[in-house]
Formats: structure tokens, C-alpha cells, sequence
């Protein structure tokens, strides 16, 4: 499958314009992430963390309550209601849009009702009732690409062409949501960078990062502090892969992506802003 999107109201997604880099906070209300597990686990420390976010210039805040981290166990719904609804509750009553980052059709209705504006599933909305609650709720979607399920993905992932199979699958779940009722323009792609992909099938993904922003939909890319980037560089731990992550967001800003799913907001605004500004420069000549 090779269709693209034409999305009527231009470069926009969820209400923002999509000529400047977009910034997507990650907040972890789960005491087991990869990166940052407990930091933001207690309301008032992910409330806090959002308003830090917001400040250093983020333009949304991605709010989950369950780790997809490799090898995860699942959450329970409510739990998992329990987690991410009074975060969003308080940071949508400032004014902040929010992405609830779930799986589950009951959890996207909560947090939809709590003030969310956009749902962001790793499972591009495969699970049980989530297509249909997407589409009842009318909200911008975000669809990750994912090989299995988050406690057996990177056993043995396997791909004849990686760039080809991951965007016609993403573009397969889109032309479904459509079906569903959902507009082209309420749709935004994910590679999944880090899902079912070995570091190999990851770096190929982001070299080719033009193949799927070819097809008309935003693309949202989360590769901040991931895996991949210790493999390349001494096997670091999370905190210190910042610098990667910024790199891999500079290259991918050149392959058309415009959203960014990230843990150091200051860091990647600034590199953006004045990676930005060089290009600006050199397209006005001397």
C-alpha cells in the first residue's frame, strides 16, 4: 500500500501549524519507565513536571500511565485510569493540550473527559474497541508502528524491508481510521522507533524518515534517550543519551518530521531553533 494523504486544511495537526518544530513532553505517571520510572509517578510531581515542560517550551504534553518499555507487563485499566486522569485533570485546567499516551478504549475516554485533545497509541488503535472510541471522541489520533506487544517485541523482530513494511502498515492503519470516520487531517504517523526494531531496522527507519513524511501525514517521531543510542556510544545510560537524541532530531527534521516525542525540552527547542536559523540563513544566500 503506497496512498498518501491529502489532508485539506494544510500542515497543522491538532491545531498547531507545523512550519516550526513541534515539541511533545513526555510525562511517565508509571513508577517503571525506561528513562525517568517514579519521577513523575505521584500527581503533584507529574503536574510540576508538566508546568516545567511548558515553560521550556513545550507544545504538548504526552501523558501515560502504563510502560511500553521492553519487557513490560501490562497495567490494569483501572490503574491505569487512576494514574494519568487527575494529571491531566489539573494540567488541562491551565490551558495545556495534552496527548493521553494509551492503548485502551476506556482509558482514552477517561482521559478524553479529564481534558486530553489528542490520543497517541503504540498500537496504532488495534486494541479492543480503541478504533471506534477514537472515532466517537473525535479527537486527533496518533498511530505507532509496533512489531508484537511491548513484553516480547525486541525478542526476535524480523523484516524483508523494513522502511516499506512499516510505512504501508501505518498507512493501512490510517486509510482504517478514515474508514472509521476519523479526518486525514486528525491523523499523525509514528515509525516506533525502538518497537519490535533492532538497532539496525531503527537506524534504517531514520535514514529513510522522508519515505513515510512523503505520504502527507505528520510524523511524530519518539527516539529520545532510546536504546539505540547507547549501542552506537558506549552503552550509556538514559540520562546521558541527550545528545543523540538532539542529533537524531536534526536529522529527522531534514527528512520532513515536525513533531517531536521527548524527555529534555530545553535542549531540543534550542538545537532545533538554531539548526533552524542556520538553514534560514543559508537559503537567503550571502
Amino acid at each position: 500500500m503506497t496512498t498518501t494523504a491529502t489532508v485539506a486544511t494544510g500542515p497543522t495537526f491538532a491545531g498547531l501549524t507545523l512550519d516550526r518544530p513541534r515539541l511533545m513532553a513526555v510525562i511517565n505517571a508509571t513508577p517503571d519507565s525506561f528513562s525517568d520510572g517514579g519521577e513523575a509517578f505521584a500527581v503533584d510531581d507529574a503536574v510540576r513536571r508538566g508546568r516545567a515542560f511548558l515553560a521550556a517550551g513545550a507544545d504538548i504534553l504526552d501523558v501515560g500511565g502504563e510502560s511500553t518499555r521492553p519487557g513490560a507487563e501490562p497495567v490494569p485499566v483501572a490503574e491505569e485510569i487512576r494514574r494519568v486522569v487527575p494529571v491531566i485533570e489539573a494540567l488541562a485546567a491551565e490551558g495545556a493540550l495534552i496527548s493521553i499516551d494509551s492503548r485502551r478504549a476506556e482509558v482514552m475516554r477517561a482521559a478524553v473527559n479529564a481534558g486530553a485533545r489528542i490520543i497517541n497509541d503504540v498500537s496504532a488503535l488495534q486494541g479492543d474497541g480503541a478504533l471506534a472510541a477514537a472515532a466517537a471522541l473525535a479527537v486527533p489520533v496518533i498511530l505507532m508502528h509496533m512489531q508484537g506487544e511491548p513484553g516480547t517485541m525486541q525478542d526476535n523482530p524480523r523484516y524483508g524491508n523494513v522502511v516499506a513494511e512499516v510505512r504501508d502498515g501505518l498507512l493501512a492503519r490510517a486509510e482504517a481510521c478514515r474508514e472509521a470516520g476519523i479526518a486525514a487531517a486528525d491523523i499523525a504517523l509514528d515509525p516506533g522507533i525502538g518497537f519490535g526494531k533492532t538497532v539496525a531496522h531503527n537506524l534504517s527507519l531514520l535514514a529513510h524518515l522522508d519515505s513515510l513524511t512523503a505520504t502527507g501525514y505528520p510524523v511524530v517521531l519518539g527516539v529520545s534517550r532510546k536504546s539505540y543510542i547507547a549501542k552506537i556510544d558506549r552503552d550509556l545510560p538514559p540520562a546521558e543519551r541527550v545528545a543523540g537524541s538532539v542529533a537524531t532530531a536534526l536529522a529527522a527534521w531534514d527528512r520532513g518530521v515536525r513533531i517531536f516525542r521527548v524527555h529534555d525540552v530545553a535542549e531540543h527547542r534550542q538545537a532545533l531553533a538554531v539548526y533552524g536559523a542556520i538553514a534560514e540563513a543559508a537559503g537567503k544566500g550571502s
